[in-house]
């Protein structure tokens, strides 16, 4: 190949406009995603096409603490194949809402895999069954101690408190056109300042995620949703299968291939077949070990709480059914001491577990064997 020599005064000016743009990009806010250094540059830029679904082998596990120095770089430079985080930026209660999100997920898409080939898939938690009291749609009062009627202010869709204890988690009526129109459509709900998106969905995709990891599916199953569908004449399982189709139709249309992956409620297979058709994977948490609702990484009540057999044999015996149907399963276990069972009896299972604590809060510092 013959190279072609640039005359010197051409490189003279490409050196000073370089030299400009890397000053005028030297400031950063407080919640600005840290740019990678030079020899990251080099291993992350050259991740292309992202991990398979099927393939992945190693994930995390992420919903506090993003916006902590280190916590980016963290991420970027682990080798899991594939990653789910809390949107962060959807935090309203805080400075998190000007966390740069969008710049986080293309960090870390830039970013290899295990097999140092493929990027990193990067999935963004959601909660479709509940509403939750410091995200940006939440526009009322917050006075509730869960007992008697929710405050008048409050939309319909809200219906009780949540059962495991977790503050400011309401499960809602999600068969509602309001509660539908917040998580995905965002026909009615403005685009006040400094909120660039229209509904949780559509942040999700603007800010360049993967797919979307849908917790409190089991919704279908609380007490409180039950006796509100039969009260409507709808049945919860298939409203909750509706709502996901939505969702993929939603985003998929806007980005192909968007992921879905179900959290728990394995048994929704049972109650509407059809499941299969709207998701890609499951997740399932606390196969064998659980804890305690924690916010703090250092609460001993946040893992190693040993799951009755039975509850054990209950999951497996849905969970094999996805893996006959070729999908994968995704398994986050809460546990320290017991890290090392609860690997081993979540591989020999077939399943790709993660093993953590319940807080969330950080990369686990009990990696998964051969990681």
């Amino acid at each position: 190949m013959i190279s072609r020599a640039r005359p010197y005064g051409f490189l003279l000016i490409l050196g000073i406009l370089a030299i400009l743009a890397l000053g005028c990009g030297s400031e950063e806010g407080s919640d600005s995603v840290p740019s990678a250094t030079a020899s990251e540059q080099g291993r992350e830029t050259s991740a292309q096409l992202a991990m398979p679904l099927e393939r992945v082998i190693y994930w995390a596990y992420q919903l506090q603490d993003l916006s902590m120095p280190g916590a980016v770089d963290a991420l970027a430079n682990s080798h899991y194949d594939m990653l789910v985080l809390e949107p962060t930026r959807t935090d309203w209660s805080s400075d998190d809402r000007y966390f740069d999100t969008k710049s986080m997920v293309t960090r870390l898409k830039g970013s290899f895999a295990s097999d140092g080939v493929h990027r990193k898939l990067v999935l963004a938690y959601v909660d479709i069954g509940e509403a939750e009291d410091w995200r940006w749609y939440w526009t009322w009062s917050r006075d509730w101690n869960c007992k008697r009627e929710p405050p008048a202010d409050w939309p319909g869709y809200i219906l009780a408190c949540d059962p495991d204890g977790w503050v400011g988690n309401y499960p809602v009526a999600y068969w509602d056109a309001a509660w539908k129109d917040v998580l995905i459509y965002g026909v009615h709900q403005g685009t006040p300042p400094g909120r660039d998106y229209d509904s949780v969905v559509d942040q999700l995709v603007s800010d360049g995620f993967d797919g979307i990891y849908l917790d409190w599916v089991e919704a279908f199953e609380d007490p409180d949703v039950i006796a509100a569908a039969q009260e409507a004449g709808l049945d919860p399982a298939e409203e909750m299968v509706a709502l996901i189709g939505e969702i993929r139709d939603y985003a998929a249309a806007r980005r192909p291939g968007f992921r879905i992956i179900q959290q728990n409620a394995a048994s929704l297979i049972d109650e509407a077949p059809e499941l299969l058709e709207v998701v890609d994977a499951i997740a399932q948490e606390a196969i064998w070990f659980d804890g305690d609702a924690t916010d703090d990484w250092d609460d001993p009540d946040g893992h190693d709480w040993e799951n009755d057999e039975d509850l054990t044999s209950y999951y497996l015996g849905y969970l094999v059914r996805y893996i006959e149907a070729g999908l994968p399963v995704f398994d986050c276990e809460y546990a320290l001491a017991h890290a090392e069972v609860a690997y081993a009896n979540s591989q020999a299972a077939g399943f790709v577990p993660y093993v953590t604590r319940l807080s969330l809060s950080r990369l686990t510092t009990t990696v998964p064997p051969g990681y």
